[in-house]
């Protein structure tokens, strides 16, 4: 049924996008039945934290995976886009604390646990639901029946699943190592999240003593407080400096403890000294040196970087307190030999940005070697691959280096960690269900405290939100999922830890291709943050100029990989694309008289019809073979040219004389094309701005009940009139020729002139003569073969195929348009040259493309008849 009557004078997304994604949903278009007559398409959203607010990022994520997902819906795919959010531990935690502090007074201790943690699930029911509703205002077409939580149910019982499986094959263990501790989360990190940032700080140069000599070893240090825990210095074997202290006792400055002088290869003897401190609970490197030399751990830091009791005097003092304190120490105690400024890298938080302090804690940690040669494997050969390739090698680079994962963190929400332990008898046990008693011995048991890093669930994610470790249907038919979409911040994260688990416990691939974007950045090209205040709310956006503007704003200009610059000015051009399409629209629907969609028989059709529906033929090739490349920015870019230019600044023009007799069949064949290319054009649209394309479609002549699930177009080879291309191109392009010299010369457009088109291609231009009347005000039109029909006095335009003449007296000044001519033939001279030089240039010849070579070649000839035609206007307004 045609509702053209219907429709809004005026674009307003407002009054129309909510009242359509609510039919959508009622009508469970979002949700995904099993049809093994279809091929399965899946993607699952990278969660966002349950405590979160919707950001630009997600925006843009989103927003392209909804593009993919409306595609392949169109495309005939049984297609599944699984919604959840994440727990994310130490975010919601710290979130949860504050507030409570703020508002009570109180911390999670004077909570305790349990009481703590019902607080926690109460934040999560009271916002837990707020992000999910502002990607509804997006438009994501995500399946909300599935909607999932990383410590719902059933991902818990992955969870538990996943930690028992690799416990007992011995690939998660408990053991004292270096972790990355953070001070102000008070939590274990992983190596992951820490992100590193150069400082300016020092090398403080200080005597170690040997005992009973006034003989000493200098070493040099950026962290003068961790000598409290030294337990050794060491020096390269090869260095014959040091080689008569080797096995030698010294004394420790300030502490006088007795520490050894050991050899070791990990000295590097040209570095510094070439003599290092040793601390092996305070440094990765160290760590490793004292296991080798069976070195003592001193621990001398409290959880909050405060020196503990091993630090004699500065117990109880700040990290930073204490290096200042122990620096004037060694200076007054005659230790201190130099200080000397040293930019260094330095690790922080990636949550609070504290500086982070190496230490040996007991921690939990899967061994990743074992697991990585299969997710090394499965990217190298191409089974997961990478959009665009150059992040494959990236993330190979940190597989074939990965360290052993640490996953326990000292919080108290997320997955607790399943491991129960027995001080009667010792024993640890490690279980999917509670344990109320050892097994052993009968005694009482305690459960670990931590729990589990939030990306040991996330990991998970490709499967567990399909149903694993249960066998379900859902499982079995769409995993692996087809495409991961998500940023290049958390490839080591997210994507790494999904594909080793993937292989590990599927022993699949969990995704066929990881679709990379980079960060939306603002108008200067920084990066969105709280503390520079250029940060932007998606929904503000959004209600300033409407969901499809914004996400059209995203997808355009926007390639794999790269960041994107944002800004209210790229959404204002896109929402007046928005109100471009709609004003032609209802043009469309005002001049409708017809109530079916199909295209008129060829025999039927002009010109100008065949090469409207030709080159949206040409589109739906171009558009499709760009989806399936992950070129979204190349494919909303033909849309956009396509739309504005093709269909309504040339065929809508072309075609409106026709219109106004509206009995005439050849009005009805033009309201048919009209139709059927803007509702099929509306279609390839739809996955960039879903609203205002189904609002449109549903008010053209159309069948089915919403351009969601309609049928995607498809490339035509009987749709494809390359005559008709050509011979619209020389008319349109002689109408700009037209308009741009008249514009030129300041001819008014209301002004009429006489028009006289020399070619040898007269059937062409005279089937054209309408649209010269009408689009460049011409009167009379005159076609001919030769210049014989040229008055004396005319103004001369070349356009491809054709010599123009507008008589002069009908425009302008004579001697301007001489000048004009002048720099023309000037422009033509010069181009010509520069063809021709290439042309003489025996490497051009020899080794650019044929193709490329000829196309020079024709525009020689091209400015050469140009030049021609500007010549004999030239000669003639002169005479």
């Amino acid at each position: 049924m045609n509702e053209s009557q219907n429709i809004a004078k005026n674009y307003e997304p407002a009054e129309f996008e909510d009242r359509l994604y609510k039919s959508w949903t009622e009508r469970g278009y979002f949700h995904a039945q099993i049809d093994h007559a279809k091929a399965p398409y899946s993607i699952v959203i990278p969660p966002p934290n349950v405590t979160g607010q919707l950001h630009m990022g997600h925006a843009f994520d989103e927003t392209l995976q909804d593009i993919l997902i409306r595609y392949k819906r169109m495309a005939g795919y049984c297609t599944l886009w699984v919604p959840g959010t994440d727990h994310a531990g130490i975010a919601t935690q710290i979130k949860v604390e504050e507030a409570l502090r703020k508002e009570e007074g109180l911390t999670r201790h004077d909570l305790g646990r349990e009481k703590f943690l019902k607080r926690v699930w109460d934040w999560k029911h009271k916002y837990g639901s707020r992000i999910i509703n502002q990607l509804k205002k997006l438009g994501c077409s995500c399946d909300w029946e599935r909607e999932r939580f990383t410590m719902d149910e059933g991902c818990s019982k992955a969870v538990l699943e996943v930690f028992v499986n690799l416990y007992n094959k011995g690939l998660i263990y408990q053991g004292s190592r270096i972790i990355n501790w953070c001070p102000g989360c008070t939590t274990a990190l992983s190596d992951a999240e820490v992100e590193y940032a150069e400082q300016e700080g020092h090398f403080w140069y200080i005597k170690y003593f040997v005992k009973g000599s006034d003989e000493y070893l200098t070493i040099a240090t950026t962290r003068p407080e961790t000598l409290l825990g030294d337990t050794a210095v060491a020096v390269s074997p090869d260095d014959e400096r040091y080689s008569h202290l080797i096995g030698k006792t010294l004394v420790l400055p300030l502490v006088g403890r007795e520490i050894p002088v050991i050899a070791d290869d990990y000295v590097d003897k040209a570095f510094g000294t070439g003599a290092v401190k040793i601390t092996p609970a305070h440094d990765p490197n160290d760590f490793e040196v004292g296991m080798r030399h069976g070195l003592e751990q001193i621990k001398v830091m409290n959880d909050d970087a405060t020196i503990n009791a091993f630090g004699g005097k500065y117990e109880g003092m700040d990290r930073y307190a204490a290096r200042k304190q122990i620096i004037r120490d060694l200076e007054d105690g005659g230790f201190l030999v130099k200080i000397e400024p040293h930019a260094h890298n330095v690790g922080q938080c990636y949550r609070c940005s504290t500086t982070v302090e190496p230490i040996t804690s007991k921690q939990w940690f899967v061994k990743m070697e074992p697991l990585a040669k299969a997710a090394i494997d499965v990217v190298g050969d191409g089974r997961t691959s990478f959009v665009p390739d150059r992040f494959s090698k990236i993330y190979l680079n940190w597989m074939e280096n990965v360290h052993d994962w640490c996953i326990s963190r000292q919080l108290w929400w997320g997955h607790r960690i399943p491991a129960y332990y027995c001080d009667a008898c010792g024993k640890t046990i490690v279980s999917k269900h509670a344990v109320a008693s050892c097994p052993d011995c009968g005694g009482a048991v305690w459960q670990d405290p931590d729990v589990l890093d939030t990306w040991f669930s996330s990991a998970l994610w490709p499967f567990s939100t399909l149903g694993w470790p249960d066998k379900t249907p859902e499982l079995d038919y769409f995993y692996p999922t087809s495409t991961l979409v998500t940023g290049y911040d958390i490839i080591f994260f997210w994507v790494a830890r999904m594909i080793f688990s993937g292989m590990e416990h599927m022993g699949k691939e969990p995704f066929k291709h990881v679709f990379i974007h980079g960060l939306v950045r603002d108008a200067q090209g920084r990066k969105m943050s709280k503390s520079l205040g250029n940060g932007i709310d998606p929904l503000e956006i959004v209600g300033k100029y409407g969901a499809d503007a914004l996400r059209f704003t995203l997808a355009t200009g926007n390639a794999p990989g790269n960041d994107m610059r944002f800004s209210d000015e790229r959404v204002a051009a896109s929402r007046n694309f928005a109100n471009k399409i709609w004003n032609a629209s209802r043009f469309v629907l005002m001049n409708l008289t017809i109530t079916e969609n199909k295209l008129p028989p060829i025999s039927d059709m002009q010109t100008e019809d065949k090469w409207i529906v030709s080159k949206f033929n040409r589109l739906v090739g171009e558009v499709t073979e760009s989806l399936e490349k992950f070129d979204l920015g190349i494919a909303v870019s033909k849309l956009y040219d396509f739309i504005w230019d093709d269909f309504c600044d040339w065929y809508i023009e072309l075609v409106k004389p026709r219109l106004s007799d509206k009995e005439s069949p050849d009005a009805a064949t033009a309201q048919h094309v009209l139709t059927f290319v803007l509702s099929e054009t509306m279609k390839l649209l739809h996955p960039f701005m879903p609203f205002i394309t189904e609002e449109i479609w549903l008010h053209l002549p159309h069948n089915g009940e919403s351009i969601m699930i309609s049928r995607w177009p498809e490339f035509d080879k009987n749709l494809a009139f390359e005559d008709a291309e050509r011979s619209m191109a020389l008319v349109c392009g002689a109408i700009r020729a037209i308009r741009n010299t008249r514009s030129e010369m300041n001819v008014p457009p209301s002004k009429k002139a006489g028009l006289i088109l020399v070619t040898d291609q007269t059937q062409i231009f005279e089937h054209g003569v309408k649209f010269f009347e009408k689009l460049t005000n011409a009167s009379p039109v005159t076609v001919c073969l030769t210049n014989d029909c040229v008055p004396e006095n005319a103004v001369s335009v070349v356009a491809e195929g054709v010599n123009i003449y507008l008589p002069l007296e009908d425009l302008v000044d004579k001697e301007k348009e001489i000048a004009r001519l002048s720099k023309e033939k000037e422009n033509l001279i010069n181009e010509i040259k520069r063809v021709h030089s290439k042309l003489e240039n025996e490497s051009f010849v020899s080794k650019a493309p044929a193709a490329v070579v000829a196309q020079e070649r024709a525009k020689g000839e091209k400015y050469a008849q140009m030049l021609a035609g500007v010549e004999e206007t030239l000669a003639a307004m002169q005479n």
